[in-house]
């Protein structure tokens, strides 16, 4: 089986978003499965080609290793890729964006010829890397090196489409008819996103209830109709998490290490947060974490309508993220005005990991969030994720029951202020129980989101494809 994956970020090498993690984490699961992966993506500026250990394959290749035995090949271009930022400057989308990554996908289904690679599967991720299944049936379809490629395009978030003017689509170099209703055309704009849709043979999305919320009008984006008509072509597998990267038993960073026998050295990671943000050091008192993006769709419209609610409650907070100017500005005044709270209007990887250490209780009350990466962490922490019922979180996070004392964590379904300050209410409730709050936490730990089961998922998928 032989599976190439087109992506345009992959961690280690360069990140804006979950999308690189997956890119970066699950070809070494699937590898470990004995399918041969090889990964192609632009090399940016920010790629030390000396950090990486990269060699020269030809004019505008360079290769480096992910692990031990997968190639990745980075495409240099300069005019399109030595710039600051991957997509953006300052939060505006590079004005070239269709032609950048119209080269990216060219250039790549080209570098398999030269590399002597014909893989089975070509595997995309979001619309960086949406025309492949375009061109592959149109200006590639009788080309006999590419006759036996099937193709896999797994959206990771719907809203990001890859719009461009209408008077661009000449820069993609298909012919005329393709920008069309049954094609790429979205409302007189070019949406590669919706042409991958249309061309390629399989579609995925990050979990399962992510793939049927879009196909409804609240969460389709305008595509749910395209989506509709694929149904049967669409499927849900959960993303996992890297859990050596994420594992409280073996963390630099943390004060004290810890495991699932010994959650009570966790309270000393939450002193250690205290301690570092200024709050008032007190194990009794629950402590809420956040890591988020500050827009709408992480919920922080709703959690801005009860923050003052929140914080007069007997809790403390840290907030760590950055986002849209109006939350910047909101977070500021909560931080003057009340004692119990932190704020960090940044990026602080060593922090991210104290928070989660940290914490009691970690927030995500998003408006939609196609898998979710953050209750995934933080249960592998032994913090309690607190989620609206909503994409990945409704798949990973399961409703605590004080009765039956089981569940993993707190959720709510209306997306609503009022059911997300009942939810919180209802977790202090529990915490005030320590025996059973110490057994919801190890509970949590305990959880197995690896990528073990979905890249089984993915490759039976693989072979499905290749049968017909």
């Amino acid at each position: 089986m032989k599976v190439l994956f087109c992506s345009s970020e992959v961690v280690p090498f360069a990140k804006t978003g979950g999308l690189a993690d997956v890119a970066g984490t699950l070809p070494p699961a699937l590898a470990a499965l004995d399918a041969e992966i090889k990964i192609v993506m632009p090399r940016y500026r920010s790629i030390d080609v000396k950090k990486f250990g990269l060699k020269k394959l030809n004019d505008d290749t360079w290769v480096g290793k992910l692990g031990k035995n997968i190639e990745v090949y980075f495409l240099e271009k300069n005019k399109y890729f030595d710039r600051d930022g991957l997509y953006q400057d300052k939060g505006v989308d590079y004005p070239d964006n269709l032609e950048r990554f119209t080269y990216y996908c060219v250039r790549t289904l080209n570098l398999l010829k030269t590399i002597k690679f014909s893989p089975d599967i070509i595997h995309c991720h979001d619309w960086q890397s949406g025309l492949i299944p375009v061109f592959l049936k149109t200006l590639y379809k009788n080309d006999p090196f590419y006759k036996k490629v099937k193709t896999v395009f797994t959206i990771h978030n719907l809203g990001y489409q890859g719009l461009f003017p209408a008077e661009e689509f000449s820069l993609t170099g298909l012919e005329k008819e393709v920008f069309s209703v049954n094609g790429l055309e979205f409302y007189g704009k070019v949406n590669l996103l919706k042409g991958a849709l249309l061309f390629s043979d399989r579609i995925t999305t990050v979990s399962p209830t992510y793939a049927r919320e879009i196909q409804t009008t609240e969460y389709g984006c305008g595509l749910e109709g395209v989506l509709r008509q694929r149904k049967t072509d669409i499927t849900g597998i959960l993303n996992g998490i890297n859990y050596e990267e994420w594992n409280p038993g073996g963390n630099g960073a943390l004060a004290k290490n810890y495991g699932p026998d010994s959650i009570e050295d966790k309270y000393v990671n939450k002193a250690d947060l205290q301690k570092q943000c200024g709050l008032a050091v007190d194990a009794k008192t629950p402590l809420f974490g956040m890591i988020t993006r500050l827009a709408d769709q992480k919920g922080l419209d709703i959690f801005a309508a009860i923050i003052d609610d929140f914080a007069r409650l007997p809790v403390q907070f840290v907030l760590l993220g950055t986002g849209e100017p109006r939350y910047h500005a909101l977070f500021e005044s909560v931080a003057k005005k009340y004692k119990n709270t932190s704020i960090s209007l940044t990026f602080n990887a060593a922090l991210a990991y104290k928070i989660y250490a940290g914490s009691d209780m970690f927030l995500m009350p998003s408006y939609y969030e196609p898998c979710g990466l953050g209750q995934l962490i933080s249960l592998a922490f032994g913090t309690i994720p607190l989620v609206r019922r909503t994409g990945g979180l409704a798949d990973t996070v399961v409703d605590y029951d004080p009765f039956t004392r089981k569940g993993n964590g707190f959720v709510f379904d209306r997306y609503e202020s009022g059911a997300l300050l009942e939810t919180v209410k209802r977790s202090l409730c529990v915490y005030q129980d320590d025996k059973a709050w110490k057994k919801l936490a190890v509970t949590a730990m305990k959880s197995d989101f690896s990528w073990k089961k979905s890249a089984k998922q993915y490759l039976s998928l693989y072979k499905e494809l290749m049968k017909k």
